[in-house]
């Protein structure tokens, strides 16, 4: 079973969110750090609609 989980990204001095389908947190980390090598991960966490309402993240690029 897939959830979404909200990945916190620091890119060249830069935070930002991503929103990856992963069947746990590890993984959800691993799809981003794999698209983006070069970013920090943050923190991973499951997405919630309610507060990410506020502050939308993107969305993963899927294949």
């Amino acid at each position: 079973m897939q959830s979404q989980f909200t990945v916190g990204i620091n890119c060249e001095g830069k935070g930002d969110r991503v929103v990856v389908n992963a069947e746990d947190a590890l993984i959800a980390a691993l799809k981003v750090k794999a698209e983006r090598p070069e970013a920090t991960i943050t923190y991973v966490r499951r997405l919630n609609r309610r507060g990410d309402q506020r502050h939308p993240p993107h969305r993963l690029a899927e294949k």
